[in-house]
This record gives C-alpha cells, structure tokens and sequence, in this order.
C-alpha cells in the first residue's frame, strides 16, 4: 500500500522542527566506555570520531552508580540466576524475587508503608496519576514540570486543572481555593528537582498549602512529587528534595532507577492502600513488563551502596565538585541558578550562542546538552551541564578552561 501522500506530510513537519531549531536530528553513539585512570574520571568514544575521548558533562548518572563495580557484578548474577528478561507482565509470571525485594527496600529508604516498581520513571508518572484521577478530581500544577506530568494530566482528563506560575505559591493556593469549589478530590503535583535549571520546590511550604484545603475536599486534597532527579543526588543522605527541604513525607513519591542509582526503571513510594490500589488500576504497571530481575538487583545494590558510608562519600565528593563548577563560572563571569543540586545551568541566552558553545565545547572533548527556543522560553537559552561523584577536580578544570577559550 502506497504511503506517499503521509510521509510528505510528515517530511514537512521534520522540516518545520529544524527550521524551529528544536529538531533533536541523529544521535550520538556511544562506542566504547573508558574507565577513570589517574586524576581524571571515565572518558567516552562516539562512533565518527576515532580515537577521540569525551568527558561527559550530560549524564543522569549522578554517582557514577552505573560504571560501579558491585552493581555491575549483581546485575550480572542475578542475569545467570534468573535469565535475561522477566517473561511477561507481573501478574502473570513476571515478579522474581529481586522486584519484591528491591519495592521492600525502597519503602524503607523513603519511610513508606509500600512501594511498587514500573519499567521507567515517566511509566510510574502515568501509571499512578492516570488511576488516580477521577472526573471528579482537580489536578494543580507547577507550569515547569516534567513532560511526564503534563502527558499524565492530558491522559487522565480531570474535572479541573490549574497551572500555576512556577513556585508561585500564592497562585497555588488560589488555584486550590477555586477549585475546591468545583471537584471531590484534589492532587497537586510538583517536580522535586526542575530538570532544566536545577531548582528545587520548596515542599514544606506546599504541603502546608495542601493541608489548608484538605478538609475543602470529600476526598482529601492528595500531594505527589516526582523527585527523578533529587533522589540519590540531593539531600545530606540521598533521600531527595524532601530530606534538603526538611519536608514531611508528600503522600505519593514517585522517583526513577535510572538517574542517580545508574540502573533502569521507576517506581512509587506511598501508603499501603494506595499501592494495593495501583497494583490492580495502574495499566502501565498491570500490562506492561517490569524492569528485568538483573537490573532489579542491580538497582538494590546501588541503593545500599546510597544508604551507606560509600553513597554518603559519594554525595560528598558530588556537591564539592558542583561547589567547584559553579564557583568557577562565577569567576569567569558566567551566569548560572546558584544551587545545591548537580544540574548545573549556564545562562546564554541567546539561540545561535548556545549552538555555537555546545560545538566549541565538542571540539575539545566535552558533551553538554544547550536548550534553546522553543525548547525553552526566547531569553532562556542555555547549557545544562550535570556533575557527577565520577568527575575529579582536573575534569571540572578542563570544562572550566573550554569555557575560558570560547569568544566572549
């Protein structure tokens, strides 16, 4: 059957997102993985370019959790103990001991009743926010949070929706006010960590919102946060934005394996109820396969490596080497969002700046990622360079010094 008339169409989209320059074009790929040596971290080739090493300065892989000895061998044993692949959904046949044991532990790590894994972090976002909105449910959002979120909230279809201004609070407890007027329930969602800037949501503050209008709900005003990129890197033992914030636990915390604990998969932390709920409502989770049982132990031994002296060395070494960036672009003049966090943002503002940064930076061995319009705001364009526990002062340095040489 001819498709002709279809892909000219969709040629025609292709080249309105390059001519937007929001077109993410070929990927690069990644050849070999070198190991850190001497006073420098683990180095990467790319397919087209030789012999050439990359410092990655791009990657989720906020303790260098992945390339970690102990992960790597349980990931391995539990592959020759269970095989490759879970072998369909979980209710099925899909649960191995690993998956039990991993939800088991990361209900303890976060102070939870239950938790629940799902094949990725944006799976759990949809997953758990789908079943648990209703047509008689109001959903407030920041207006910066993750796609996951928005998709989520679009899917469910709510009876109400706000978005508010981001961690403009006093829009969120007027979005609340409006809307306990109109529905039964209310969930205010939040990103923990803005992936793009590296900012925080200050959870004590929101929750306090939340539990003001609870009683204006029949069924509770409910808040869920989705810390993907706090859990493992933010917080004085890796628990997150809540533990830097001093928070109480939100009622649904949803996180990922995939960023700090270098696995694969996401998963849900909250009251006993709710998991039991999701297990039997959540389609994501019911009819989809779960993460395998290699990568379940490999993830629960990166997480005892978090939740121990090592993890805690971890955390130390990455916010010393994040002091050390951001300290360092200050003093070349560089614009950033101070914080905390390993996200670290340069400010370009500038669209043809940013392209020509991320160029000058490959060229001397370095990956960044720039964000620019319509990705972000016009004015907001940027590099968004991530540190990791596997840097060392001479990679930071080595970023620092490719900055100094790109043309002010």
């Amino acid at each position: 059957m001819p498709v002709d008339r279809i892909h000219q169409i969709l040629t025609a989209e292709l080249a309105d997102l390059s001519a937007s320059g929001s077109l993410k074009g070929a990927e690069k790929v990644v050849s070999a993985v070198l190991p850190a040596a001497a006073d420098r971290g683990p180095r990467l080739r790319l397919e087209g370019s030789g012999d050439k090493e990359f410092l990655r300065m791009n990657s989720n892989n906020y303790l260098g959790m992945s390339l970690r000895r102990e992960v790597i061998e349980a990931e391995e044993a539990a592959s020759r103990e269970f095989g490759a692949g879970p072998g369909a959904v979980r209710f099925i046949s899909g649960t191995y001991t690993p998956h039990v044991e991993l939800e088991r532990r990361l209900a303890e790590f976060h102070g939870r009743e239950a938790g629940m894994i799902f094949s990725s972090a944006y799976a759990t976002t949809l997953g758990v926010m789908t079943p648990l909105i209703s047509k008689d449910t109001a959903v407030v959002s920041d207006d910066l949070n993750h796609n996951c979120i928005i998709n989520a909230i679009r899917l469910s279809r709510p009876g109400s929706k706000r978005i508010y201004k981001h961690l403009e609070l006093e829009k969120l407890d007027q979005a609340l006010e409006e809307v306990s007027e109109e529905c039964r329930r209310a969930i205010v969602v939040t990103d923990g960590i803005f992936s793009m800037r590296g900012d925080h949501a200050p959870l004590p503050e929101i929750l306090e919102i939340v539990r003001k209008y609870d009683g204006a709900f029949e069924e509770n005003a409910l808040l869920m946060v989705d810390d993907s990129h706090g859990v493992g890197a933010f917080g004085a033992t890796g628990r997150g934005t809540e533990e830097h914030t001093g928070a109480d636990p939100c009622d649904v915390l949803v996180a990922t394996l995939g960023k700090a604990l270098g696995v694969n998969g996401g998963y849900v932390v909250a009251s006993r109820e709710i998991i039991d709920y999701l297990r039997e409502k959540a389609p994501l989770y019911i009819y989809s396969n779960p993460i395998t049982p290699a990568e379940a132990a490999a993830a629960l031994a990166a997480l005892e490596l978090l939740d121990s002296d090592i993890g805690r060395g971890l955390l130390d070494h990455l916010r010393a080497m994040t002091a050390r960036f951001e300290q360092g672009l200050g003093r070349l003049g560089l614009e950033t969002i101070p914080g905390e966090h390993p996200v670290v943002p340069l400010m370009v503002r500038d669209t043809e700046r940013t392209s020509a940064l991320v160029k000058h930076l490959f060229e001397h061995g370095i990956l960044a990622t720039g964000l620019n319009f319509p990705v972000v705001p016009k004015g907001d364009e940027e590099i968004r360079f991530q540190i990791s526990a596997d840097h060392t002062e001479a990679d930071i340095d080595q970023v620092l010094a490719a900055l100094e040489a790109f043309p002010r």
